[in-house]
């Protein structure tokens, strides 16, 4: 259970330097943290919350905290990386949540990032932050909001039923012998697309062999799961022209932390049949349940998930700042 926020401590918030804040401090605003992902999206955030406490003790972790009469009430994190800023988290603890206390802690990471001159862009999706696709952000003569979904359905309930596929293809089970070729068709597939503005990750060839590289070996979208993950090839010439690629996000719960299909096979029935394959699986192995996140404005995508069974049970805000 999250530990209580004393009301008498509760008082105007100061930011401070997250290097200056122990694990300890910021264990209570953890706990409703992870207790907020678990009840609300189905999410065990116990990996990712070991990973801040470990790094908030090595005083290795860039970002702010909300201090109020002594007691830590919010924080957020950054990291840096090859010219970009990625804001990986901001929480504030329900009892004093407010736009104005989130919007602190965003400035405060906005202002320490513009100082390295090398940083020319930032990008954050923060599932924990309040919706409100008009928020005034700090420097926001230089930032795009995007819309986006999280989704959930129920295993059991899913429509799982064969679809048709218009053109000759075959389906492999996941293998990181795919990596390259993945990449590259991840860059064709988000050229011009949307979700290109928000991770410009989906620029290049370089950018998505990364994106990659992050879901396998790192929890922010749980935890890697083969089983469930799928590559999709033309009949004709073995070419790599799909892939649905699956996570566990908790002990039975199943998460698609990414699906596109190359330019040519789209609208062919291919992202159907790897999305098919990825839930029956997921549902075979256990999970009750499979979430994923789709921009609001991707119509042709939410369509298609909302046919298998999938329902938006949240709103949640992407956020993107270039030329600090």
């Amino acid at each position: 259970m999250a530990a209580r926020l004393n009301p008498a401590l509760m008082g105007t918030p100061q930011i401070v330097d997250l290097r200056s804040v122990s694990a300890l401090e910021l264990e209570p605003v953890l706990q409703e943290e992870t207790a907020a992902w678990r009840n609300e999206l189905d999410w065990d955030f116990d990996k990712s919350a070991d990973l801040v406490r470990r790094f908030v003790d090595l005083r290795a972790l860039n970002g702010a905290a909300l201090v109020e009469r002594g007691e830590v009430t919010g924080y957020l994190y950054y990291v840096l990386e090859e010219g970009k800023g990625l804001v990986g988290d901001l929480y504030v603890r329900h009892a004093v949540r407010t736009r104005d206390r989130e919007n602190l802690l965003l400035e405060s990471a906005m202002d320490a990032i513009a100082c390295n001159t090398h940083v020319h862009r930032v990008e954050s999706q923060l599932m924990m932050l309040s919706y409100d696709p008009h928020r005034v952000l700090p420097r926001g003569d230089g930032a795009a909001i995007f819309d986006r979904n999280f989704m959930r359905v129920a295993l059991p309930d899913a429509s799982l039923a064969e679809g048709r596929v218009r053109r000759p293809m075959y389906i492999e089970r996941w293998s990181d012998l795919y990596q390259d070729d993945a990449a590259q068709l991840i860059a064709k597939a988000y050229a011009g697309h949307v979700d290109s503005r928000i991770n410009d990750q989906y620029r290049s060839t370089m950018g998505a062999r990364r994106f990659l590289h992050n879901i396998v070996e790192y929890p922010g979208c749980g935890t890697f799961f083969r089983t469930a993950s799928y590559a999709a090839f033309e009949a004709s010439t073995g070419r790599i022209c799909g892939i649905s690629l699956a996570s566990l996000v908790s002990q039975d719960c199943g998460h698609i932390t990414q699906i596109c299909v190359s330019p040519q096979a789209r609208g062919t029935g291919i992202g159907h049949a790897l999305l098919r394959r990825s839930l029956m699986t997921l549902r075979e192995v256990g999970c009750r349940a499979a979430s994923l996140t789709v921009t609001s404005c991707n119509e042709d995508a939410v369509a298609l998930y909302q046919r298998v069974g999938f329902q938006t049970i949240r709103k949640f805000s992407a956020f993107a700042w270039q030329a600090l």
